[in-house]
């Protein structure tokens, strides 16, 4: 199954983020793409909002997912992208949204690490999620859902893998500074290798964050990537026929000796 990723610079208008993401869309289609998966987001720039935040996610939430659903339908591909929720308090979610090829709402993942770090502090205007990890199907294949500062924490990632995830989808707005980039390319990498599983990273590339959007192998090898480009779209194929051939050789889910209740297992 062929699969993109978009990156792209959100600003505070949703109506020309999503003009944006309709052109990348298209390019991903011509490639034969069948997903395509857009940074955290990308309704909008939480920084380029003005006024009461809460007034524009209720204003613009259901818009922007109804868009979604028409790009879908009228280019015949599956989208995944981030945007603001309303909560029924003043704190929205940030949520990713999937939408299939049809325009259905398949899902959607409330971010569940807040990105309260290097001096900043998401949880001051964002609501933690509530729903707990999610696992869908697309196409042919199973599909984890992340967010960002989520990559951070490996369990989550884990229990992904645990639930049968092929593919692991982090949409990101990563912030620039000293060793982030590293520490960014580090963190897919890892990802991928210790599940065996493949990530496909969408990064926003505004002034303050790194883009850097990538898919990746399960053996952790970059397959197509993007630096700082302004926006940008990348492709290619994502198999399980890669993932059994990793697993023969490197299977370290069946080698484990921790459980999910972190339990040893005992060897065979």
């Amino acid at each position: 199954m062929k699969i993109s990723v978009g990156q792209f610079r959100p600003g505070g208008d949703v109506s020309d983020n999503l003009r944006t993401m309709r052109g990348l869309a298209e390019k991903a289609r011509s490639e034969g793409s069948e997903l395509i998966v857009f940074p955290e987001e990308s309704m909008f720039s939480i920084g380029k909002v003005e006024g009461s935040l809460a007034a524009a996610v209720d204003e613009n939430w259901s818009t922007f997912v109804q868009q979604l659903s028409f790009i879908a339908v009228e280019l015949g591909i599956a989208i995944v992208a981030g945007g603001y929720e309303g909560s029924g308090e003043d704190r929205p979610y940030n949520t990713l949204v999937l939408v299939d090829a049809t325009g259905k709402i398949v899902d959607t993942y409330r971010k569940l690490h807040l990105y309260d770090a290097f001096s900043y502090q998401e949880s001051t205007r964002i609501k933690p999620g509530d729903g707990g990890i999610k696992v869908v199907t697309i196409g042919d294949l199973t599909v984890g859902l992340m967010t960002c500062y989520d990559i951070r924490f490996p369990e989550q990632a884990r229990a992904l893998a645990d639930r049968g995830a092929d593919l692991i989808l982090v949409p990101a707005a990563w912030f620039k500074g000293d060793h982030k980039v590293d520490h960014w390319e580090t963190l897919l990498k890892a990802r991928a290798i210790e599940n065996t599983v493949w990530i496909a990273a969408a990064g926003t590339s505004s002034g303050h964050t790194i883009g850097h959007s990538a898919i990746l192998d399960p053996m952790g090898i970059p397959q197509v990537f993007l630096t700082d480009e302004n926006e940008g779209v990348v492709t290619t194929d994502v198999s399980r026929r890669r993932i059994a051939d990793v697993r023969e050789f490197l299977p370290v889910l069946k080698n484990r000796r921790f459980a999910r209740n972190e339990e040893i297992v005992e060897s065979h």
